[in-house]
């Protein structure tokens, strides 16, 4: 089974509302809106063709400037029989990311969804027991999104030297003669 005769299945039966095709690595990639993700997942499962019936991994992704798309499901299906993996994905906004669970189709969805919800706040509308599995559930943020700065920058055990970025040391940005200056200058002064 080649990536091309997955594709033309998948435009034979739902048209233009599968599209953005690529192979990054050889796997096939393709997106649907998020209203036939649960259509587009039982369609690669039942077609005798296809049977991609294990779901390896579903993930979810931040992408704050994706407007009205911020929030990405990902599927990794398998199929087993003739060892072929796709990527298939799914856009939600963050204000609402409302996306239906595939908790009924595939059994390990129930843990990954769950993941998804707990660290991107992915609401898997038909989830069995969304709840946190990881966090405490008294956060009300999902720690994942990338809505925070990446260091906190009122600290003041951070020394920049330290960390490469300047201070007297440069850590190795000036050349040696620079260096060396540097050192008899202070040797002097000493």
């Amino acid at each position: 089974m080649t990536n091309e005769t997955i594709k033309q299945r998948l435009i034979e039966k739902f048209g233009d509302q599968v599209g953005d095709f690529s192979e990054p690595y050889g796997m096939l990639t393709f997106e649907a809106p998020r209203e036939l993700n649960i259509q587009v997942l039982e369609f690669l499962y039942h077609d005798e063709e296809l049977k991609f019936r294990f779901l390896t991994d579903l993930a979810a992704v931040h992408y704050p400037a994706y407007p009205g798309r911020e929030l990405a499901v990902v599927y990794h299906l398998h199929n087993l029989v003739d060892n072929v993996r796709i990527r298939f994905k799914v856009f939600a906004p963050i204000s609402q990311p409302d996306v239906a669970t595939a908790t009924k189709l595939f059994a390990t969805a129930n843990w990954q969804e769950r993941e998804a919800y707990d660290f991107y706040g992915v609401n898997f509308v038909g989830h069995p027991n969304l709840i946190r599995i990881q966090n405490v559930d008294e956060m009300d943020y999902f720690p994942q999104r990338k809505e925070y700065p990446l260091e906190d920058q009122t600290r003041i055990d951070k020394d920049d030297e330290m960390f490469g970025r300047g201070g007297s040391f440069d850590f190795g940005n000036k050349s040696a003669a620079d260096h060396r200056h540097t050192i008899s200058e202070a040797e002097k002064e000493g």
